[in-house]
């Protein structure tokens, strides 16, 4: 019990005592103690002070955005574009554009030299950019993604940053359902022997880029290139697989590779660019669709092009007001077509006396020339134009001319555009060229597109359906919807040379027998009978044809087919596009 008292009476000062020097220990950490000697604090350098604002990282970002958007003019690349006549590519983009509209993605992508700047800081003092300007802008008032080669630095070869940041822009355009234009001066990232000594190893070549291309064009999102400088190896395939091409032609070119490679491996020297794959080659083969005189004039053709087609394959092609009267008649069209089945006339003519005014855009006029394709507008409202040309080879559908109206089917499927076709068909091109030329295979592949297709199509017959050729274009649709001129003639041969075919062994035994005055008299009544038979009207007896009509008045019937197919039909088609019911496929 004692002891019990003694540890009583010590706990209480105990506990004092520990408060006391617990307060002691905190005022010191408040105010030291007096007589304690201060301690001097170090003074930091400038430089370890980074800004609150981060202003460092804001004003390297714009440095570098600075020397990008310059041009140097001691640079070789820079004077060598100039020299060539070219823009460079930042005023490419800027002419491209809408005024204001350019937002860059990946501006200061490139390779940067830095310099130290105190402890942690650094500055930039040496950039080369990425070799390829990409973004966003608009087209007018359209905004788009694009890509825009720069050759002036390293002729547009593969770079560090290139292929990522080209990639990224065509998985956006995906991604965002947006338009891509590509405007091409190079390589577009393609490989160059100096890769090897950066990297230290060769590689297998890989084309990770075009997973995203051909599902852009199948999903009917606008592909739509230029060539405005040489497009070569990878440059030229994006080119070539776009939905619409174009190219300068006073500076561009096109080639799967230059000509130092072509030299030593065909031995064919001193090629220019132009000799290799210029205009005068791909504007005229079908490796590109349209030629410009120049830059202008190719980045115009985007904009029109563009103005035709949706964002992508589940909208609706854009429809503009319209101030052409839709029930405006045309009595030039009742004579445009000669009596006399020999003679031609101009069926661009009749395109551009249908279609609303001013609005007719050919496709393709230097190459397949057969055949005219294009975009029109009918009322305000998209639609594809298809002509056969009786000017070149009569009109007759070569192997060419098979492909050009093949590629516009696909183009007008993947974007929702009804098609308005004008039939004088005399059928597939014939004889020795002909064949050599493979004619009724690219025939038969025609044909096949014409049923795999789907969008809506109207037909005028002004003249002359004869053969497979004839029945592809006009039986490709269940009801078929078509009208026909009283110019109309049909069969399954056309009298020269049917008559000489169906009546062989009664001419050669007239001749035989009678001589040949008598021949040439049979075949002169044969000739008048079958004319007589052939009279359009009779076919309309008999319900071969639905309704002939008067070609003056062509224009409303057309514009009204189209207003009811915008109304009607298309936004079903969209919606079926949407639910994966339909899947066009361009590519």
């Amino acid at each position: 019990m004692a002891g019990d008292d003694e540890t009583s009476s010590s706990t209480p000062n105990t506990q004092s005592e520990a408060a006391k020097v617990r307060l002691a220990q905190v005022s010191n950490h408040i105010a030291p103690a007096p007589n304690t000697p201060k301690k001097r604090r170090r003074r930091k350098d400038a430089g370890d002070e980074l800004p609150a604002d981060y202003s460092d990282i804001l004003g390297q970002i714009s440095a570098l955005r600075k020397i990008a958007a310059t041009p140097d003019p001691n640079n070789r690349g820079y004077v060598r574009q100039k020299a060539a006549g070219k823009l460079w590519v930042r005023e490419r983009v800027e002419q491209l554009l809408d005024s204001g509209s350019f937002q860059e993605v990946g501006s200061v992508s490139g390779t940067v030299t830095w310099r130290k700047v105190g402890k942690v800081g650094e500055e930039p003092v040496d950039y080369v950019p990425s070799n390829n300007v990409q973004g966003f802008g608009k087209l007018r008032g359209r905004k788009i993604v694009f890509t825009a080669d720069d050759f002036s630095i390293r002729a547009g070869h593969a770079d560090g940053a290139l292929m990522e940041k080209t990639i990224y822009m065509e998985k956006l355009a995906i991604a965002l359902k947006l338009p891509i234009v590509k405007l091409v001066d190079g390589s577009s990232g393609g490989g160059s022997v100096t890769t090897i000594r950066s990297t230290g190893f060769s590689y297998v070549p890989p084309l990770p880029s075009f997973t995203q291309v051909v599902q852009q064009l199948n999903m009917g999102i606008p592909n739509l290139g230029t060539v405005v400088g040489p497009a070569i190896g990878l440059g030229a395939a994006r080119i070539v697989a776009c939905h619409f091409s174009v190219m300068a032609a006073d500076i561009g070119s096109l080639f799967n590779a230059g000509p130092s490679v072509v030299k030593n491996a065909t031995f064919e020297e001193g090629l220019s660019f132009t000799d290799l794959g210029g205009p005068a080659m791909h504007c005229t083969n079908g490796t590109i669709d349209n030629l410009a005189p120049d830059e202008a004039g190719c980045f115009e053709q985007l904009r029109t092009v563009l103005s035709y087609l949706p964002d992508c394959g589940t909208k609706l092609p854009p429809i503009i007001p319209c101030t052409d009267p839709l029930d405006r008649a045309d009595e030039s069209l009742r004579t445009i077509i000669p009596r006399n089945k020999n003679r031609m006339y101009n069926p661009r003519k009749i395109v551009t006396s249908i279609v609303d005014a001013s609005s007719f855009f050919e496709i393709g006029a230097l190459w397949g020339t057969t055949a005219i394709v294009g975009l029109a507008r009918l009322g305000g409202h998209p639609v594809g134009i298809v002509s056969l040309n009786c000017e070149v080879n009569a009109g007759a559908l070569d192997a060419l001319g098979s492909q050009k109206i093949n590629r516009m089917l696909k183009f007008l499927d993947v974007f929702n555009i009804p098609l308005v076709q004008f039939v004088d068909v005399p059928g597939y091109a014939i004889g020795t060229v002909a064949e050599r030329t493979a004619t009724m295979r690219h025939g038969v592949a025609l044909a096949t597109t014409y049923y795999s297709t789907t969008m809506p199509i109207f037909s005028v017959i002004t003249r002359r359906v004869y053969g497979v050729a004839g029945g592809v274009m006009l039986d490709c649709r269940d009801p078929r919807q078509r009208v026909a001129w009283p110019s109309g003639v049909w069969g399954s041969l056309p009298l020269e040379g049917g008559i000489e075919v169906g009546h062989s062994f009664e001419l050669k035994e007239i001749e035989r027998k009678e001589g040949i005055e008598a021949r040439e008299k049979r075949y002169n009544e044969l000739d008048e009978e079958y004319r007589r038979l052939m009279n359009p009207v009779r076919t309309a007896n008999h319900f071969g044809v639905e309704e002939i009509i008067d070609p003056a008045v062509t224009r409303g019937v057309c514009a009204e087919w189209t207003r009811h197919v915008y109304e009607s039909l298309l936004p079903q088609r969209v919606m079926e596009r949407v639910a994966g019911k339909i899947k066009p496929s361009f590519a």
